[in-house]
């Protein structure tokens, strides 16, 4: 409590130095301040967080506020990276904490593998059941991490149970169409269930949404990074091994492979909350390499397909690439927009930005025409069904964006209605993978 005291100090000082402020401006500041912590930390925030959260929203109140902010946030969070960073030096309990839940996702994936059979066997309710394999121990790994109540755990907990559940009484055609689409979208439904835990047991703070963002995108970089290392260990190894006739390199990729994936889960995570300052540095080159890149080739594509046509080729698998394409631009979009300083004005990122959400919201309707062409002449099917719902979800989010985002350019909004869009639209990606796992199964009687 000695160093938020001195940072509130430090900040209070700052106030002080305007001549246009007098003591009973300060004091009404400090108490605002100090009430918006009170509230953060109700609602399971460490104090550290809670301070930095709080100046950020004194910003509204105050331009000296605003200027503390953009001058110290960046110091501030390097303090908080580097107060935990010494604490888990001390024992090195939050690794050793990381490392347990690691192994605890890798050994429950091999027991379910065990059970089912294989390799001899490899039935579907693995596939769907995969992600409730995994993702409750990352789960774990924040509950444990942010210290929650028993009643958080509680709600942590109750979507996995109901989720469990209903995917396993559901009487599925085994490989069937809502089978496979279900498989797809339990993780995302269970990957939203994690961002309770992460926001320390509070869904309704858009700062604390746009942090789970975030760390979205920065446990993306790190997994990725993870993947491609132990992929080139597992093969080299395998290499190395083979000749000795003890083990064999399918082996070692059967069993050793997956058990990596489940532990990385966890490993990025820890990575991402451990290692902040790294992902800070990379996020804006990402960023800036990768939004124009993408924006040139949506719009290359939109132009193509409205001059050609889909014509036959529109199928299934082109739909899904058509997806994954419009789902990874709405994932850099956000990830951009969680690592952009909101307090500054429109530059020529913004734009390029803006270009390539109209490219995409282009594509998006080039699509959802062929497709509404497609269910009139051959009607509706399980991925039709699921498709045409992504993209109307997609389409809903991308209108917004791109008129906030264009009143943002033009210097008619502010950046601060931009972010809010995307916290406020996140819960919809949210219900609307729910309810393909739960309501289109028995809408289509389990084919």
């Amino acid at each position: 409590m000695e160093r938020i005291e001195a940072e509130i100090g430090e900040w209070r000082a700052f106030i002080e130095r305007s001549p246009a402020v007098d003591n009973g401006d300060v004091d009404e500041l400090e108490a605002h301040l100090r009430d918006q912590m009170s509230d953060l930390t109700s609602v399971g925030l460490a104090p550290d967080e809670a301070f930095l959260i709080a100046v950020k929203r004194m910003g509204s109140l105050s331009e000296l506020s605003r200027e503390f902010a953009q001058e110290h946030s960046g110091r501030l969070w390097r303090q908080l990276v580097d107060s935990e960073s010494a604490t888990e030096r001390q024992g090195g309990s939050a690794t050793i904490e990381m490392l347990g839940f690691a192994l605890g996702a890798a050994i429950a994936l091999q027991l379910a593998r065990l059970a089912a059979g294989f390799p001899t066997e490899e039935p579907t309710w693995l596939l769907r059941n995969l992600s409730l394999f995994v993702l409750p121990f990352l789960a774990g790994y924040f509950i444990r991490r942010r210290g929650l109540s028993a009643r958080q755990i509680l709600i942590t907990g109750l979507p996995f149970a109901v989720a469990a559940i209903v995917i396993n009484v559901y009487p599925f055609t085994e490989g069937g169409s809502t089978e496979l689409l279900v498989a797809a979208h339990l993780p995302v439904v269970m990957w939203f269930a994690v961002a309770f835990p992460y926001m320390g047991g509070t869904a309704g703070s858009p700062e604390r949404r746009m942090d789970f963002v975030r760390f979205t995108g920065e446990w993306v970089i790190y997994y990725v990074l993870i993947a491609l290392g132990g992929g080139v260990l597992t093969a080299l190894t395998g290499l190395i091994l083979e000749p000795t006739g003890v083990i064999d390199s399918e082996q070692i990729a059967e069993w050793v492979l997956p058990s990596g994936a489940a532990g990385a889960v966890i490993v990025a995570a820890w990575l991402v909350e451990s290692k902040q300052r790294v992902v800070e540095n990379m996020a804006p080159v990402l960023t800036l390499i990768f939004t124009p890149l993408f924006g040139l080739m949506l719009m290359i594509a939109a132009v193509l397909y409205l001059v050609t046509g889909l014509g036959g080729a529109f199928d299934r698998e082109l739909l899904g690439i058509f997806d994954a394409l419009l789902v990874v631009v709405l994932g850099l979009v956000l990830y951009g927009i969680s690592a952009r300083d909101t307090t500054k004005p429109p530059d020529w990122m913004d734009r390029i930005q803006l270009l390539t959400v109209l490219s995409a919201l282009l594509l998006d309707l080039v699509v959802l025409g062929a497709m509404l062409a497609r269910i009139g002449d051959l009607g509706f099917t399980p991925n039709r069904t699921a498709a045409i719902g992504l993209n109307l979800v997609l389409l809903v989010n991308l209108v917004g964006a791109a008129w906030l985002s264009a009143l943002f350019v033009a210097g008619r909004g502010s950046f601060h209605r931009v972010e809010r869009w995307q916290t406020a639209y996140l819960p919809v990606f949210a219900i609307w993978a729910a309810a393909v796992v739960v309501v289109l199964p028995p809408l289509f009687s389990f084919a």
